[in-house]
């Protein structure tokens, strides 16, 4: 599989980004892929309830309307989450809005939020209802909403009974004003109507956050986790910021930037809400992983489980078993009968 996606690659890549990912989703819905082999034991995850046969997920984005959850599943991810879905159809922006930094293996987006609408998205969970394998739902809100937190507990109320789990998405830079939903008394506002939207059910409610948070913010956020009913946190959404080391013609472009320039710092921040949350909250992390070892980083720094997105465009359907490999080596090399042991090692807690 490595060896053919190296050799279409470069066809790909003479498709402008969009326009490359459509044809990923068309191939997918053929079902041509083999499945991926079983997972090791040692890689499987307990968490909310769940079992995650191993902790690397897809990240949003890829499966905006939850077109393909299970054939990402057998590519060999622990768990796919699709969306963002909000609870009407919207074009998003104009394109082009998908790019990729050849040079930096890094991908900048401005979609802002393009998807069918939740009811699509509902239809297509419906069928998979009864099928193995754990797909998180990500739910956001309309550009032009007149109350964006309602669009939020709709976006909750739809997904309940079809998705594993559901994240809250309040961290994308790519729709105006979104990421003012992280301040302490708004986000406080959110998370409670996000909770009584879900009422007695048991699905777990993650927050995903950005990557571009002040100190305070991490307190404000954290405060409000903790006082919460919030089941995790996913560290963390793209980037506003650009590196002085980025190398592409294409490093200006709006939007948000994701890939191996936001391995460090999105790891840094992961470190930050460990500290702040401790070990009662799990988390999730993003940002920058493209090998076993940055996956493993992540964990050692306080995920309990990871996701991915960008180093497909680069690694291919290939990278998931490579990484899985590569982690179950790195475990094993360190004394770790699970993932679960290695959680939040390099991250000693205090509190």
């Amino acid at each position: 599989m490595a060896d053919f996606y190296a050799l279409i690659r470069p066809l790909l890549f003479t498709l402008d980004a969009e326009t490359a990912h459509g044809l990923t989703i068309r191939a997918l819905k053929s079902g041509l892929l083999p499945p991926a082999p079983a997972d090791d034991p040692a890689l499987a995850v307990e968490l909310w309830g769940l079992r995650f046969p191993n902790p690397v997920g897809l990240a949003p984005g890829f499966d905006k309307n939850a077109e393909v959850p299970d054939a990402i599943l057998r590519l060999g991810f622990g768990f796919a989450e699709i969306g963002t879905v909000t609870p009407r159809p919207q074009a998003g922006n104009p394109r082009p809005r998908l790019f990729r930094l050849v040079e930096d293996r890094a991908v900048i987006n401005r979609m802002g939020f393009n998807n069918e609408g939740l009811e699509a998205a509902r239809v297509r969970l419906t069928r998979r209802r009864d099928r193995p394998g754990i797909v998180g739902g990500n739910v956001g809100a309309n550009k032009d909403s007149d109350d964006r937190i309602a669009d939020y507990a709709a976006g909750i109320r739809g997904m309940l009974g079809l998705a594993g789990y559901i994240t809250i998405n309040v961290s994308s830079p790519n729709t105006p004003g979104l990421r003012a939903l992280q301040s302490r008394d708004a986000l406080a506002e959110l998370v409670g109507r996000c909770v009584e939207a879900r009422g007695a059910d048991r699905t777990p409610l993650l927050l995903k956050v950005a990557p571009d948070l002040t100190e305070q913010d991490v307190e404000d956020i954290a405060a409000v986790v903790l006082a919460s009913r919030i089941d995790g946190l996913i560290v963390s959404n793209t980037t506003i910021d650009r590196p002085a080391t980025l190398r592409s013609p294409l490093a200006g472009e709006t939007g948000g930037l994701s890939g191996a320039p936001l391995f460090v710092p999105a790891t840094a921040m992961l470190r930050r809400f460990r500290l702040a949350l401790g070990p009662a909250v799990p988390l999730i992390g993003v940002g920058g992983i493209g090998s076993g070892a940055e996956a493993y980083a992540k964990i050692r720094a306080g995920a309990s489980l990871v996701q991915l997105y960008s180093a497909l465009v680069y690694g291919g359907p290939g990278l998931v078993r490579r990484i899985k490999a590569e982690l179950l080596d790195l475990l094993h090399r360190d004394g770790f009968a699970s993932v679960r042991d290695a959680v939040g090692i390099d991250t000693p807690l205090t509190r």
